[in-house]
């Protein structure tokens, strides 16, 4: 009885979210590390891009793992979004009946951010999705991610809304991080410094991480 009411409780959704959260922030961290395969050049990023739908082969069929792990994000995303929404909910009713006045306590500019981000963030993920897995927005050949990557680019107002999303990103990240550790139960007063030091580190290296293809693609050092 008490594990079926834990996901309607507060507690529940923040450790639904904490948990969602980590499944994202490990699948950023591997999608940017195989972004900068596009480095080594067009034939090794075609066969990176090849490799993530032949991987598991023979146990599993072609692109089988690919779509096990699009299912898992799919899944972390749409619960992690219901989570903060319900949890938005509940905070909204608690302060409708519990404050004359409304005040914000202890919050930064990340945490304000939040919710914005991530809209910014979903609205981000679509518009990749489109451009670089639907092929509806730029010229678009399957067989040549690497083109792909380099025309997408090569529009100036495509990467500003690229950077701008990246921002969002690092302030969701910052504050998520953070918050991540600390609803597990991780974060102690003496690990403190640690973990938001960890969560600076993860909120720079990420997005930083991304922001180099677009940006080299921009200034011609990716042709």
């Amino acid at each position: 009885m008490q594990v079926a009411v834990l996901p309607r409780s507060s507690i529940g959704k923040k450790a639904l979210m904490a948990v969602t959260g980590a499944v994202w922030i490990g699948y950023l961290v591997l999608h940017m590390w195989g972004n900068l395969h596009i480095f080594q050049g067009q034939e090794a990023f075609n066969h990176y891009a090849e490799f993530l739908r032949e991987v598991g082969e023979p146990v599993f069929s072609y692109a089988q793992v690919l779509w096990i792990i699009r299912i898992v994000i799919v899944f972390s995303l749409v619960a992690h979004m219901w989570s903060a929404w319900e949890l938005y909910l509940q905070a909204t009713r608690a302060r409708s009946t519990s404050y004359a006045v409304k005040r914000v306590v202890q919050a930064n500019y990340a945490s304000r951010f939040m919710r914005i981000g991530g809209v910014v963030i979903i609205l981000f993920v679509i518009f990749h999705l489109a451009q670089y897995t639907w092929g509806w927005v730029t010229e678009f050949d399957r067989a040549d991610p690497y083109r792909n990557v380099v025309i997408g680019f090569s529009n100036p107002i495509i990467v500003l809304f690229y950077l701008l999303a990246l921002a969002s990103l690092g302030l969701h990240l910052f504050h998520g991080v953070w918050s991540m550790f600390q609803t597990l139960g991780l974060n102690s007063r003496r690990f403190d410094g640690f973990f938001r030091g960890l969560a600076v580190f993860a909120a720079l290296v990420v997005p930083l991480g991304f922001a180099t293809v677009p940006l080299a693609v921009l200034f011609g050092i990716l042709k």
